[in-house]
């Protein structure tokens, strides 16, 4: 059975390129071996990401991102269970906030920021699709 998963957290540490490219590194080696897929947006010290593949295995790694020093307020906003995966193309996708036009950002928000905090996990859902429909995740496998 597939689901979908999405959490947003906050870094513990200052977030760098070089933190993201390791971050990203490790799912991309990881991730095809579990059948995960995925994206991951970051924007300050929040991150917002998906994961989809099996069930049990999105729970335990959900389960270990819990527990991972490197994330705070860790918050689950949607998961469902589905019949199709959404980011299949991706082994993890990116999308650096900074780069994204704010008037995207405002569109599902209060201010032109990533707040996931402050939405609901539908609205999170729907802002991703935005990203993907309008090409701003990079990173895409295959």
């Amino acid at each position: 059975m597939l689901v979908r998963l999405l959490y947003a957290s906050r870094a513990t540490e200052a977030v760098s390129p070089a933190l993201i490219d390791a971050v990203l590194a490790a799912s991309r080696q990881h991730n095809p071996a579990l059948g995960i897929t995925g994206i991951l947006c970051w924007g300050g010290d929040i991150f917002m990401q998906v994961i989809e593949g099996g069930r049990d295995t999105v729970n335990a790694l959900y389960a270990a991102i819990v527990r991972d020093p490197r994330h705070r307020d860790v918050v689950l906003l949607h998961y469902e269970e589905v019949s199709e995966r959404r980011f299949a193309g991706w082994t993890m996708g990116q999308v650096n906030l900074a780069k994204i036009n704010p008037s995207i950002l405002l569109k599902y928000s209060e201010k032109p920021q990533l707040d996931p905090y402050s939405v609901s996990g539908k609205v999170s859902m729907a802002l991703l699709e935005e990203l993907i429909a309008t090409a701003s995740i990079i990173g895409r496998a295959g």
